[in-house]
């Protein structure tokens, strides 16, 4: 039985070239980047062309790139480093309902250190409203951190539109992108973002490595001090290897964007026609158009979400109920919840993220197995029997 991966989200399988790449630095080029000897500056080499790699999928210069452990260390940074550096300008922070848990428990942490937060209620779409952050902003408002696209629903936010407000006000803006960078088009420029977040294991890359753009002459704090690593703002030796996948991995995004969007579309395009046509009671989550072309949040009514993923896995179809950064919790996703879902219709949720491997047999075989597993648990719920009665 082959097994269909539809968790993309969690984590994407190296790309052949990534993994070619990265053997060959293995093999090849071993030295630290900030040795002054010939082996070392072969090394800074590699390590600056993977920033140039990056800088290029964002459109943002090279030296405004620092690497980092992956998108949470990026998170970290930026929302901690902008709220350090500014604190004595003011400790005023917005941002939305439907952050990662990354955000939000930074923004926990801070609350504990005097900072203010002003959380921002989404629509039944899962959009920000870019007037309400407008409204939200003080005078000691330094920081904004709104993310690119959720990651549970898929929705893609209003980042432009909010940028221009953030700029106006001449207040630092952070957006959690792991999620849609490498996935959809992004222009740091265009979005007028101070602060971007992404990792490689998004698009093709290797776990644990990311990146965080800083916008030139932004004030932020290093997260990590020691050396003068990544220009003074992230101090230790690089992970070489992983950083030459990360640019390997972005590189390929970008030249491969449009051919990957195209077939990922189509997919999802398949999956939500067909599901739609063959279970009832059906509610997809997040917005229409905009959102991710990967990505799909279906609520299942009638059951629950855990023991339709378990029986799916079963049939070996590999998804998820949530992101898995917040799987294992019995809570309702705080996502969901906030576009308005009652809990039991939260809980019989299911999280589908497709991949550049993925195929019509795969969404043909999702909707040949999922319909009956349906069935079957509906069958024993009482909620359902007494709603189709």
């Amino acid at each position: 039985m082959k097994t269909i991966y539809l968790d993309h989200y969690a984590a994407t399988p190296l790309h052949p070239r990534v993994k070619a790449a990265m053997i060959d630095q293995i093999e090849h080029i071993f030295g630290n980047p900030s040795s002054d000897h010939e082996i070392g500056q072969k090394a800074s080499q590699t390590l600056e062309q993977a920033r140039s790699q990056v800088a290029a999928l964002i459109n943002a210069d090279p030296q405004e790139i620092i690497f980092t452990s992956g998108g949470t260390e990026s998170v970290n940074h930026a929302i901690k480093g902008v709220a350090m550096a500014l604190r004595e300008q003011g400790r005023h922070i917005i941002t939305s309902n439907i952050e990662h848990k990354a955000v939000l428990n930074v923004l926990r942490t801070l609350r504990l250190l005097d900072y203010r937060l002003t959380s921002l209620d989404v629509d039944s779409f899962g959009r920000v409203d870019p007037s309400a952050v407008e409204k939200a902003i003080t005078d000691d408002t330094v920081l904004i951190t709104i993310m690119s696209g959720n990651n549970e629903i898929g929705t893609v936010e209003p980042i432009a539109e909010i940028g221009q407000i953030a700029q106006k006000r001449k207040i630092a803006f952070h957006t959690d992108a792991v999620a849609a960078a490498g996935i959809i088009p992004i222009d740091v420029k265009e979005l007028g973002v101070n602060l971007l977040s992404l990792a490689a294991n998004q698009f093709y890359g290797p776990s644990g490595v990311g990146a965080l753009y800083i916008r030139k002459g932004t004030k932020i704090w290093p997260l990590l001090e020691g050396g003068g690593q990544e220009n003074r703002r992230r101090a230790g030796t690089e992970n070489l290897t992983g950083i030459v996948g990360l640019g390997a991995a972005a590189e390929l995004a970008r030249l491969e964007m449009q051919e990957r969007l195209a077939h990922l579309k189509a997919l999802k395009k398949r999956l939500i026609e067909g599901l739609q046509a063959r279970i009832p009671h059906l509610r997809f989550n997040g917005h229409p158009t905009q959102c991710l072309p990967h990505l799909i949040s279906v609520s299942v009514e009638f059951i629950e979400g855990e023991s339709l993923m378990l029986m799916l896995d079963e049939e070996g179809i590999c998804l998820a109920t949530r992101s898995a950064c917040a799987s294992g919790s019995l809570r309702a996703s705080h996502v969901l919840l906030s576009t308005g879902l009652d809990h039991a219709t939260a809980q019989g949720t299911l999280l589908i993220t497709l991949g550049r491997d993925n195929s019509a047999a795969d969404i043909d075989r999702v909707l040949e197995v999922m319909p009956g597993i349906v069935q079957t648990l509906r069958d024993m719920s009482p909620i359902y029997k007494k709603a189709a009665a």
